[in-house]
This record gives structure tokens, C-alpha cells and sequence, in this order.
């Protein structure tokens, strides 16, 4: 057969078959394994079905529900997110901004029927002026809101910390929302598991969006799914492949891969770009990333998507793969070569965040959960677990290598994910010697519950002086890791909906004193009504130097940076060749402290450890050393 004629009659075969393929399509978009995968948004989703009402349809003139956004480096991008589009509709929304009373259009963006979000990417912005916004839609839809000028003249960057939004409340979060308001922080922080309806993410998002967008609106805001929105009870992402159960224990994803960038398409997009964007196995896509806001560097980290599961690589010791309830355990048997947490990736990206001082005057570690095993009592109260490898408290290596990375820049850690609020000092090879980490509330405590109640109900060693918590100090974690339990909320009765200690974190980085504040929210707090009670041992304020907890053997001899006001110095031990820290100080007489009395290079630069170089300094010196830097222009 000609090629001509046999291309002529694949085009007829494909042309008459389309239509049957594209019905298909849109009524299982993910394939024919998961025809019901997020079907309250495809195929017809407007038709009732069976009794039920579509939950998704709303009036033609609210199908924008909510935006999210954040700028860096001269560049804004905002996601749209709007409810499902009917066949006739219009698939553009547009983006205008108000500048001197008028609105003008800057872009057009088509929307993605998978997540119905629509993106916006604005180069050249000047993030030194506040400048409202709007976007709408074609059948008389709108959304406004505010894109802030970034906060780097506050001496106080506030940022709120959330996750854990239960679907068996369903509703507003009335009180939250106007305390949130109140207290006006400077950025959102969204640690995961904003929807737990897992096959059905565009509804669950959308619900999340309607109880929060009071606050989303107007202020930069990071969100990164947890296993929950991606639809797992748990997730082992193992670089991508795939996962046999939605439980998730062998490692993987379950769900389809469309599926999961959609959620993260939704949920990430918005983000500075990837520090790497390569995908991972399968083509799910990635967004590990850094925001600065104020003078504030976050690393965003994707604490679930590299990490090894359990089943298959260690022995079963518990009811579950993930597990373990085995007193006698050897610890260390659990730790076995080649297993990951962050995963290579992530650890180049989090060496390089922290040499990197570019606008930056204090930094934070974000993501998902927690580096520690912080809790005792998992789900009921007489459930008692020795260990979960679900936290990042496992692998043990993967755990010390993320946390000393973190501690190199003197970082704490935010995260959510465990329903239960601490605030802990990781020890990585001593008590103590590591970052503090502040583990929000679930913001809806229904879910699974989380006690922090040592068996022996007795203090550790440097218990908290004053507290009014019964049990604080220095323990080992159910894997061996070192924590020190600074404050804990534990539910009191979680059938009453005030006593489940629901709520949410706020984090304060003065950058002047160089301090963090942790404040812990109940969820039915009423700040309007004077009701400014934290949970029990809150607020805590911490040095941003006390991330680095190792104890110094001495000093190297003092520097004068001559020509440098807050110069970035970076401290190495020459005979490891490791990094001990690379930070920003504000003072130009340096007295660096050193945890060996080996020999040390120093190297100083205005926002990278990059000009003056130092070499063979070591404690016992006790001369005085004066560094002549170029003044940048």
C-alpha cells in the first residue's frame, strides 16, 4: 500500500474514532482503572447524580473561587482556581491590576480543564509597591485581592502556619479566619493535607479555598499537598514509582500521574520556580524551591517525594509495615544503607539555600512533617506506638544529613502533618545540638488524634523550667533520635470540639534581635474578644543561634570586616572539609565559634561566602585578624 493512501486512511480511522475517544476521555480522564477519580469536576459533572445534586455547581457569576500567589526576583505568579466549566463556557481568565484608579488588563490565561486553575506569570514586577488585583471570567465572574509589596522594612516578619484541615467538618472556620486577619502575617504557610476527600482533590481544594481565601487573598501564600491530597493515607514517594495500595508502605504513588501533578499543579504552581525541575520517575513533576519574604529565606521542601518505604526493606514489628511495637528492636537495624528521606536532590539544594544570603537576614526550613518521632499515642488513647516511620524521624542517616543542612544556615523548621503540637530541639549526634522545629495543630483535630505521654510520665533531663507542661526535657524518640520537648498540646477530649486542641501556629522573626517566636492558636480562640490564651507552655522565643546547639570547644581569633556591615561568613574545619555554618551576621567584629581545635578556613562575602578567604585559623589563637573587602557598589 502507497504511504500516501495509508496515511489517508489512518487520518479517516483516527477522525472516526475521535469522538468516541474524546467521550472517553472525559469520562475517565485518568484512566479506565479510576473512572470515578475526581468526577465531581469531569466528564458531566454538572448532572446530578443519581439524588445528589452536583456539589461542585455554583451560580455562573462565582465560578472563580479563590487565587494564590507569590513574588520574587521580579517575578509574580498567581494561580486562579475556579469551579468547573460547562462545555459552552469560556475557557480564559483574565488578570488586571489597578494602578492610579484604574484597572488595566496585564494577561489572558487559558484555564486546564484537569484542576480548572488557570496561571499567570508577570516578569519585571516591582514587588516595592502594593498593588491590587482582579480576575474574571467571561460569564461575569470575578475575584479581587491584593498583590503586597514585600515587608523588607518590617523589623517583624509574621508568618502563619496551617495544615491538617479535616473533611468531617465541613464549613467555615469562621473564628480562625478573623484571628488570622488580626494578627495579619506576612506570609501562609500550608504544610499539607489541606483536603482529606483524596479521589475527589478539586472539590476538597476548592472547600479549602472558600474557608481561608479571606486570608489567601491578599498575601503570599505557600501550599504543598501532603499524602492526603494526593489521596493516600500515607506516602513513601521513592523518586515515583508506583505504589500497589493507597496505604502506600512499599513506596510510590498510587494514584495516576496526572493525577498527582494536577494536585500539584494546583496546589505548587504559584511557587518560585523549582531550584531543579527535572521530574522524577513516571514524569511527576517536582517544585522544591526557596521564598524570600522581608528578609526571610524559606526553603520549601518535598520531605515525602524521595523518601524509601518501609515494607519489604525492614522487618515487620508492628500491626503495619510503617509500624513498629517492638521493645527490643535494635534502632539502628532500621536504619539500612541506601535509604533516603530528602533524597540527593534536595540536600544539593538545601547546601546551596544555605550559602546563599541574597536579601536575606534570617532563613526557615519548611514542609511537611516533623525530623522526630515527637508522639506516643497514635489515632485513640489506648493506642501506643514505640516508633512510626511514616515522620521523618526515619531513616535515621536521611534525618541527620536533612537536619545538619538545615543547621548550617541556623534555621528552625515549620511543618504539620502529625496533629499534634510541639516545639522541639533536634539533637543529631548530642542532645540539643541540633535546629528547633515548631509542628502546627491540625487546624480540625478529627481525623487521628496524637498524644505526647511518656510512658513513665516523668520529666526529661533540662526540663523546661516554669512550665505547665508535666513533661519536657531531653528523651529518645521510639527510633533513638535525641528531642527536646519544649512544648506540647495534647487533645483533652476530642469528642468536645473545643478540647481536640485544633488550631494553628504563628511564627515571628524579629530580625533585629535575631529571635523566633512560636505561638500556638486554639482553634476557638477569639482574639476580638480578648481572648488571647495560647496553649499551655506558649509562646517560646528561641536565638536564632541556638539552631546551631553544639557546644564550641573556643573561638577563632576575632575578625574585623572593614568593609562589610553584615557580611555572610562561612566557617569550614580544613581537616574534614566540612561546612559548620554559613550565616549572616549584622555585627563586623566576628568571634566565631568552632567545635574543634583543628584548623579552620573562614570565607566572607556581602551575600555569599564568596571574597576574602581566611586559612589555618584555629582556637588557641588569640591574635586579632582585620579582613579589607571591596564596598559593593
Amino acid at each position: 500500500m502507497r504511504p500516501a493512501l495509508r496515511r489517508s486512511i489512518s487520518l479517516a480511522l483516527l477522525l472516526f474514532f475521535l469522538p468516541s475517544l474524546t467521550t472517553a476521555q472525559e469520562k475517565a480522564p485518568f484512566g479506565p482503572d479510576f473512572p470515578n477519580l475526581d468526577s465531581d469536576a469531569t466528564g458531566e459533572w454538572w448532572k446530578p447524580k443519581g439524588k445528589k445534586d452536583p456539589r461542585l455547581l455554583v451560580p455562573r457569576d462565582k465560578v472563580i473561587g479563590f487565587a494564590v500567589y507569590t513574588h520574587q526576583n521580579g517575578t509574580l505568579k498567581l494561580t486562579a482556581q475556579l469551579y468547573p466549566l460547562k462545555p459552552d463556557e469560556s475557557r480564559a481568565v483574565v488578570l488586571e491590576f489597578q494602578r492610579d484608579g484604574q484597572w488595566k488588563e496585564a494577561a489572558r490565561e487559558k484555564v486546564i480543564e484537569l484542576g480548572w486553575s488557570a496561571h499567570f506569570r508577570i516578569e519585571d514586577w516591582d514587588n516595592s509597591q502594593t498593588v491590587p488585583y482582579r480576575l474574571s471570567h467571561a460569564g461575569g465572574a470575578t475575584f479581587e485581592g491584593t498583590i503586597r509589596k514585600d515587608p523588607s522594612d518590617k523589623d517583624v516578619i509574621v508568618v502563619a502556619s496551617l495544615s491538617c484541615n479535616s473533611s468531617r467538618t465541613p464549613g467555615p472556620r469562621p473564628t480562625m479566619v478573623k484571628n488570622l486577619l488580626a494578627q495579619d502575617p506576612d506570609l501562609v504557610f500550608c504544610a499539607g493535607d489541606q483536603s482529606y476527600h483524596h479521589t475527589q482533590h478539586t472539590f476538597g481544594w476548592l472547600e479549602f479555598g472558600e474557608q481561608f481565601r479571606d486570608v489567601l487573598k491578599d498575601r503570599p501564600v505557600i501550599t504543598i499537598p501532603d499524602d492526603h491530597d494526593v489521596g493516600q493515607a500515607n506516602i513513601w514517594g521513592e523518586n515515583g514509582k508506583v505504589a500497589s495500595t493507597p496505604a502506600g508502605p512499599d513506596g510510590g504513588y498510587y494514584y495516576p500521574v496526572d493525577y498527582v501533578n494536577m494536585v500539584q499543579r494546583c496546589q505548587t504552581w504559584h511557587l518560585p520556580d523549582p531550584y531543579d525541575p527535572t521530574p522524577i520517575e513516571r514524569g511527576i513533576t517536582v517544585y522544591y524551591t526557596s521564598l524570600n519574604v522581608g528578609g526571610v529565606d524559606f526553603a520549601i521542601l518535598e520531605d515525602r517525594k524521595f523518601k524509601s518505604g518501609p515494607e519489604g526493606k525492614i522487618p515487620k514489628m508492628g500491626p503495619r509495615p510503617d509500624h513498629i511495637n517492638d521493645p527490643n528492636y535494635d534502632r539502628k537495624s532500621v536504619d539500612v544503607p541506601g535509604l533516603k528521606l530528602l533524597g540527593d536532590r534536595q540536600l544539593k539544594f538545601l547546601h546551596a539555600w544555605s550559602e546563599d544570603w541574597t536579601k536575606a537576614e534570617m532563613k526557615c526550613a519548611l514542609s511537611q512533617t516533623a525530623f522526630c518521632g515527637a508522639v506516643h499515642i497514635h489515632g485513640q488513647p489506648d493506642n501506643r506506638l514505640l516508633a512510626d516511620l511514616d515522620c521523618n524521624g526515619w531513616p535515621q542517616t536521611g534525618r541527620n544529613k536533612a537536619l545538619t543542612e538545615i543547621r548550617r544556615a541556623w534555621a528552625p523548621h515549620l511543618c504539620g502533618d502529625q496533629h499534634l503540637a510541639v516545639v522541639v530541639k533536634h539533637g543529631i549526634d548530642h542532645a540539643g545540638d541540633g535546629p528547633y522545629a515548631f509542628t502546627s495543630p491540625a487546624i480540625v483535630n478529627t481525623i487521628y488524634g496524637r498524644w505526647w505521654h511518656p510512658e513513665d510520665e516523668q520529666p526529661g533531663p533540662n526540663a523546661v523550667a516554669g512550665s505547665p507542661l508535666p513533661w519536657t526535657g531531653d528523651y529518645l524518640d521510639g527510633l533513638g533520635n535525641h528531642i527536646r520537648m519544649l512544648a506540647y498540646a495534647n487533645p483533652e477530649d476530642r469528642t468536645d470540639e473545643t478540647q481536640r486542641a485544633d488550631g494553628y501556629g504563628i511564627a515571628r522573626f524579629h530580625k533585629q534581635d535575631r529571635t523566633v517566636t512560636f505561638e500556638c492558636w486554639p482553634r476557638f480562640a477569639d482574639l476580638s474578644q480578648g481572648d488571647d490564651a495560647q496553649f499551655p507552655g506558649w509562646p517560646i522565643t528561641v536565638k536564632m543561634e541556638d539552631n546551631d546547639g553544639r557546644e564550641p570547644v573556643g573561638f577563632l581569633p576575632e575578625i574585623h570586616v572593614k568593609s562589610i556591615d553584615s557580611p555572610v561568613v562561612q566557617v569550614m574545619n580544613e581537616e574534614s572539609g566540612e561546612v559548620l555554618y554559613t550565616v549572616r551576621f549584622q555585627t563586623n567584629r566576628l568571634k566565631l565559634p568552632v567545635y574543634s581545635q583543628g584548623k579552620h578556613t573562614v570565607r566572607i562575602g556581602q551575600d555569599t561566602p564568596d571574597g576574602k578567604t581566611l586559612s589555618g585559623l584555629t582556637a588557641e589563637l588569640s591574635n586579632h585578624a582585620e579582613v579589607g573587602l571591596e564596598k559593593p557598589e
